[in-house]
């Protein structure tokens, strides 16, 4: 180490207490975190690509400082899905400091690593008062049955309204309208649930039959319209 004259020319003043870093909660635990192996915790959280044309929901499992489990989920351009595909290969293993400084491909998918990492450092993970945290498998059970992630897809003009697309439920078939022409319902199908049985060797009509279901007043509105068609 290389000091200036004028330091070294300086008396030396004692410090006083070292208190160390302040605590921070991880899976149930008050841990003063002095390295990244110090970290763990689950987390999820959002990050924007340059342009903001594109967005990344990121989940991340760390144990003892090391990415154990990644789910990459983005919307926007079409290459952030190949550029997920990349990074959720890349994650596990590395520790968050590694991760925080690797290209991740995708700037949506690097800032939203970026912002996980202030997250998890700082103590504000989703399991930072369950004891133990949560199990290497966690971010697989956020997607529910069917494995597929939660989309919101809405469109809408001022001249014709709107037309809701998918649904968490999953496509949406039909929209119901009361006697006002206003949305009162609509008719779904769980698409990872029906590709599922489809899988699992049911006959394609049936797991389609089987897996559509209705939100709201659909029964007895007064119209329904094809939000894809009409």
């Amino acid at each position: 180490m290389t000091y200036s004259s004028k330091i070294e020319d300086m008396c030396v003043v004692a410090k006083g207490p070292k208190h160390g870093p302040a605590p921070i909660p991880e899976e149930g635990k008050w841990v003063k975190a002095y390295e990244i192996k110090d970290i763990s915790g689950l987390t999820h959280g959002v990050g924007w690509c340059a342009p903001q044309q594109g967005t990344c929901k990121l989940t991340l499992n760390v144990k003892d400082g090391v990415i154990e489990e990644a789910l990459v989920e983005t919307i926007g351009c079409s290459g952030m899905t190949h550029s997920a595909a990349m990074a959720a290969e890349i994650l596990p293993g590395k520790t968050i400091l590694e991760a925080l400084n690797t290209d991740l491909v995708c700037d949506a998918i690097n800032v939203a690593m970026r912002e996980l990492f202030l997250q998890i450092v700082y103590g504000r993970s989703q399991t930072a008062f369950s004891e133990d945290g949560l199990p290497i498998g966690a971010g697989l059970d956020d997607l529910g049955k069917g494995l597929r992630s939660q989309v919101g897809t809405m469109y809408s003009t001022k001249a014709k309204g709107v037309r809701y697309l998918e649904m968490a439920e999953g496509y949406v078939l039909k929209c119901a309208l009361d006697e006002n022409d206003e949305v009162c319902g609509y008719q779904f199908v769980k698409l990872g649930k029906m590709l599922e049985d489809i899988r699992h060797g049911a006959d394609p009509a049936t797991a389609y039959n089987n897996n559509i279901g209705t939100y709201g007043r659909f029964d007895g509105a007064a119209k329904y319209i094809d939000p894809r068609e009409d």
